[in-house]
C-alpha cells in the first residue's frame, strides 16, 4: 500500500475557551456571580463599573416599585426629620459622601464621635454599651454553657468536671454519656467520687436554656417542669403524665392515658397542652447556624391583567470596557508592549458577551416558565402544571443541560414568594380523563385534605389515596405516603388529637 493524500470535510463542536467561560458562567448564582465579575475586575485592567447603569437601574427600580404605602413612608420620614430635636448642634452634622473609595474605613470618612448630638448623649452611651455586647457570630451551645460556668463558682476539681459535661452534650442539649462513663473518664487524674460527678452534673442542668444536660427526653421535660411555681394549675398533672405515661403521651392514645390519669377528656387537653409547650430540645434554641439570603435573578409582576418578567436590576452586572485606555490602545498602535493590554481588551469584550448572553438566557427562560404556569401564579399549588426540562428546551430550541445550568441556584421573586427555577418543574400523575396532574398540585391537594380533617379521626393514606382517585386523580396510597413525607407531615396516627 502506498501512502496517499486525502480531503475530508467533518463539523465537530469544539469547546473553545470563550465557549467555557460561557457555560461556567450560565451555572453560577448571583452571588457567585457576582464574586466572579470582582475578581475579573481586579485581573483586567480593561473593566469597570458602568455608572451610568447603576443610576438609571436604581431610578428605573425606584419608579417600578412605587406605591402608596412607601410614599406615606417617605412623608413620615420627612415628617420625622422635620421634628428632630431643635437643640441639636448643627455643627456636628455631617454630610454622608455618596460614594467611598474601596479601600477607606467608615471612620476615616465619617467622625461617629462627632455625629451624635450632646443631649443624647448618654442615651447613645447605652446603646454603644448594648452594641458592644452583641458578637458578630451566633454563639454554640458550648461556648454559651462555658460562658455561665466561668460566671459560677466551681473548685478546681468541679470546674474540670464540668468541662467534660459540657463537652458530652450535643446541639440539641442532651447529655451523650452516662455519669459512670463521665466518672471513669476522670477518675484517674483526678480524686473524686461518682457522687461528685452527679453533683456538677445537678449544678449544670440548672443552666440557661433550661431542660439542658437531661439524659432522657422524661428528664429534660421534667427539668423544665420544675422551674414553675408549685401552685401552677396542671402542673402536677404535667408531671405525673410526663413521669409515668410519656410512652403513651407519644403513642396519642388517650383512650388509655385517660384511664390512667383519671381525668376527663377537657382536663387530659388541658395538660397535653401544658406538656407541649415545653421545648423538648432546648440546646437547637442556640445554634450557630447564620441565615442564608438570596437574590432573586427575575421579578415576576402583573401588570395590566399581564404577567411580567424582567431581570432584577441589582443582579445585572454592571461593568464596562474603560474607554480611555481602550482609546489610549489604538492611539499607541500595535507595538510589543501593547500586547497585553489587546488580550486584557480581547477577553474584557469575551467576558461581558459571555454576561449579556446569560442575562438574554436567564430572561427566555424566566419568560418560558411564567407562560406554562400562569394558573400557579393566579391560583397557587393547585395550579401547576407538570412541566420536565425537555419542554423548555424544545421551546427555545436549546439543549436540556442548558435549561439545568439556567436553572440551578437561580430565584425568581412572584407575589406568591419566592422560588428557585427549579420549583416549577415536577413530575405528573395521570388524571381519569386522561390528563396530566403534577406533583406540586397533587402535594397541594394532600396538604389541604389533611387540615380539613378530624382531628380525633385523622385519615389514613389509603383514605387520602381514594379521595383524590374520586377526583379524578389516579394516585396510589404509597404515593401519598410519599408525598405527605415530603412535606414533613406525621402519619395519621401521630396526628391524632383530642380536639
Amino acid at each position: 500500500m502506498k501512502p496517499s493524500l486525502q480531503l475530508k470535510i467533518s463539523q465537530s463542536l469544539t469547546m473553545t475557551p470563550q465557549l467555557q467561560q460561557a457555560i461556567r458562567l450560565l451555572q453560577l448564582s448571583t452571588l457567585e456571580l457576582q464574586s466572579e465579575i470582582q475578581q475579573t475586575m481586579e485581573e483586567n485592567p480593561m473593566l469597570e463599573h458602568d455608572e451610568e447603569i447603576l443610576d438609571n437601574a436604581s431610578d428605573k427600580d425606584r419608579s417600578q416599585t412605587e406605591n402608596p404605602e412607601t410614599k406615606k413612608a417617605e412623608d413620615s420620614s420627612e415628617i420625622g426629620a422635620d421634628n428632630e430635636d431643635p437643640h441639636m448642634d448643627m455643627e456636628n452634622r455631617q454630610e454622608m459622601p455618596d460614594e467611598l473609595p474601596i479601600d477607606s474605613n467608615w471612620e476615616d470618612t465619617y467622625d461617629i464621635t462627632t455625629a451624635v448630638a450632646p443631649s443624647s448623649q448618654s442615651s447613645s452611651d447605652s446603646a454603644n454599651n448594648f452594641l458592644e455586647n452583641q458578637s458578630l457570630e451566633c454563639n454554640t451551645l458550648s461556648e454559651h454553657l462555658l460562658w455561665q460556668l466561668q460566671n459560677s463558682q466551681f473548685s478546681d476539681n468541679d470546674l474540670i468536671i464540668a468541662i467534660a459535661i459540657i463537652d458530652a452534650i450535643n446541639d440539641d442539649g442532651y447529655l451523650t454519656e452516662t455519669v459512670e462513663e463521665l466518672f471513669d473518664g476522670l477518675k484517674d487524674d483526678l480524686e473524686i467520687d461518682l457522687d461528685e460527678v452527679e453533683a456538677v452534673l445537678h449544678r449544670i442542668q440548672h443552666f440557661d436554656p433550661v431542660g439542658i444536660a437531661a439524659r432522657t427526653l422524661k428528664e429534660c421535660l421534667l427539668l423544665q417542669l420544675e422551674q414553675f411555681e408549685s401552685n401552677t394549675p396542671g402542673l402536677s398533672d404535667a408531671k405525673n403524665v410526663v413521669e409515668h405515661h410519656l410512652a403513651l403521651l407519644g403513642a396519642h392514645d388517650y383512650a388509655r392515658l385517660q384511664k390512667k390519669t383519671r381525668r376527663d377528656e377537657e382536663q387530659l387537653q388541658k395538660t397535653i397542652i401544658f406538656i407541649q409547650a415545653l421545648n423538648p430540645k432546648p440546646g437547637a434554641s442556640i445554634s450557630e447556624n447564620k441565615a442564608q439570603y438570596v437574590v432573586p435573578d427575575i421579578f415576576v409582576r402583573k401588570i395590566n391583567g399581564t404577567w411580567r418578567v424582567s431581570l432584577n436590576p441589582e443582579a445585572v452586572p454592571k461593568i464596562k470596557i474603560n474607554a480611555t485606555y481602550e482609546g489610549h490602545l489604538k492611539s499607541a498602535g500595535r507595538g510589543q508592549n501593547t500586547s497585553h493590554l489587546r488580550n486584557s481588551l480581547q477577553e474584557a469584550r469575551w467576558f461581558l458577551k459571555s454576561l449579556q448572553s446569560r442575562s438574554d438566557t436567564l430572561q427566555r427562560v424566566g419568560d418560558a416558565i411564567v407562560r406554562r404556569q400562569r394558573l400557579f401564579l393566579d391560583y397557587g399549588d393547585e395550579g401547576m402544571k407538570p412541566m420536565v426540562l425537555r419542554d423548555i428546551a424544545e421551546e427555545l430550541e436549546m439543549h436540556e443541560s442548558t435549561i439545568s445550568r439556567v436553572t440551578t441556584n437561580k430565584f425568581m421573586h412572584t407575589p406568591r414568594g419566592v422560588y428557585e427555577f427549579k420549583f416549577f418543574f415536577s413530575s405528573h400523575v395521570g388524571t381519569a380523563d386522561g390528563g396530566e396532574c403534577s406533583a406540586t398540585a397533587i402535594r397541594s391537594m394532600v396538604k389541604k385534605l389533611i387540615e380539613n380533617e378530624n382531628p380525633k379521626k385523622p385519615m389514613s393514606d389509603n383514605k387520602i389515596s381514594l379521595l383524590l382517585i374520586k377526583e379524578g386523580i389516579n394516585v396510589a396510597r404509597r404515593t401519598v405516603a410519599k408525598y405527605r413525607e415530603s412535606m414533613l407531615i406525621p402519619p395519621s396516627n401521630e396526628r391524632k388529637r383530642l380536639t
